[in-house]
């Protein structure tokens, strides 16, 4: 994936594979990288251990641009009412979904917040992501957003995989402000977004824009707060209706938008032409049992900056496997292989504002990379539901390997 980023349209098909090839590390960079024969001759080589993976796939590793890592519990009876027939609104209106979350957050403790958030973490490492997007907004009032993004900070100190932090405090109104949302929205822009931005818990602000959640209007005004306190955008935008939250993305020129799978072709020639990152979540749509994903064929073909996430949450995507991502995306979104692994890597990495550190097989880039018990690229969403990673590597540390001894 070397060369410019982010990729669009013709470009995300070309991956730069390198057959028999070989990466050189030197401390938490890449040194080298290329034909092996020809990196094996470099000085360097020479004074360097050696690990041989047999011909299997090297990747950049995973960049997972959109999760929800920090949640008190799963939501399995939920899952088992939508396999009955309830909708995700109707369990949202019931108190369940996203506020049932909430509740449970506010009275758990911070180290069972990190002991079932470093699990997971494991679980990222062993199915080949490196970097991650954390959000908050399980909590809901500014006490319990900030015991998440304080979590979120403990963790990337205590364990390797690089987590980005992101303030979702309008992630929905809860059930104290369901009269005044205008009162919960002055709370999110007047105490959540200045703790968060002084106290330097957060690099982005999210907020939910979508049909019973935040309107195009209070997603605006919370945005426009979080830019000004120094917090970049990001947007739920279109999932259960079109409301107008992609042209929003791209009229405050946000990082990414975020699901996306109501919007129309006005939408998509809009983002086609900013430098929005259209990041698309199609295992939220297959753990909902829904049939209905977003265009991802039309963005694309138009030229926009498309990514991969897993939208890792209890709720409607609890899986840390981009692998199976990439499977989806292939299957359900019209993706080619190498359009997937562009999406989930180097795009990615752009959305995060880190295409210039991660995101591929580059020199002087971090040494950042996943290695697959496969033959070819292709074969990673070919198989789905297998992990086949079996070597991640972040800032030149192992930290998941079944290679044998």
């Amino acid at each position: 994936m070397h060369g410019p980023s982010p990729r669009r349209g013709l470009a995300m098909a070309d991956l730069g594979v390198i057959t028999d090839g070989a990466v050189l590390v030197a401390g938490d960079r890449i040194a080298a990288v290329g034909p092996r024969r020809r990196i094996e001759k470099l000085p360097a080589a020479g004074r360097a251990e050696k690990c041989d993976l047999g011909g299997r796939v090297l990747l950049p590793g995973f960049v997972d641009s959109h999760t929800h890592l920090v949640y008190p519990e799963s939501r399995a009876a939920e899952y088992e009412q939508r396999i009955q027939g309830a909708s995700y609104e109707e369990i949202a209106r019931a108190g369940g979904g996203i506020l049932s979350s909430a509740q449970r957050l506010r009275h758990a403790t911070r180290p069972k917040l990190k002991s079932r958030a470093l699990a997971h973490l494991l679980q990222f490492a062993a199915h080949g992501t490196t970097t991650i997007e954390a959000k908050s907004g399980y909590g809901l009032d500014p006490a319990s957003e900030t015991k998440i993004l304080e979590v979120i900070r403990d963790l990337r100190a205590e364990q390797p995989i690089e987590i980005v932090a992101t303030l979702l405090g309008a992630h929905f109104v809860p059930p104290e402000y369901r009269k005044r949302p205008e009162a919960y929205v002055e709370l999110v822009i007047r105490e959540m977004i200045p703790q968060a931005a002084e106290a330097g818990l957060a690099e982005f602000c999210d907020v939910y824009c979508d049909r019973g959640a935040f309107s195009v209007s209070q997603s605006r005004r919370i945005l426009s707060a979080g830019m000004a306190a120094g917090l970049a955008p990001r947007i739920h935008a279109e999932q259960l209706a079109r409301t107008g939250a992609a042209q929003l993305a791209v009229e405050l020129e946000a990082a990414s938008a975020d699901h996306l799978e109501m919007i129309n072709r006005h939408d998509i020639e809009a983002l086609a032409r900013s430098r929005v990152a259209a990041t698309l979540l199609p295992g939220c749509g297959f753990h909902l049992g829904l049939t209905h994903f977003a265009p991802a064929r039309a963005l694309i073909d138009a030229g926009a900056i498309v990514t991969l996430a897993t939208d890792f949450n209890p709720g409607t995507s609890p899986t840390p496997s981009m692998q199976m991502i990439l499977s989806l995306a292939c299957t359900q979104l019209r993706f080619t292989p190498a359009e997937a692994i562009v999406a989930a890597t180097i795009n990615a990495a752009y959305s995060l504002h880190r295409a210039g550190q991660i995101g591929s097989l580059e020199v002087g880039k971090y040494a950042d990379f996943a290695a697959f018990d496969v033959a070819d690229h292709r074969e990673i969403p070919y198989y789905f539901g297998v992990n086949h990673c079996v070597l991640t590597v972040k800032r030149g540390r192992i930290i998941h390997s079944r290679l044998p001894h």
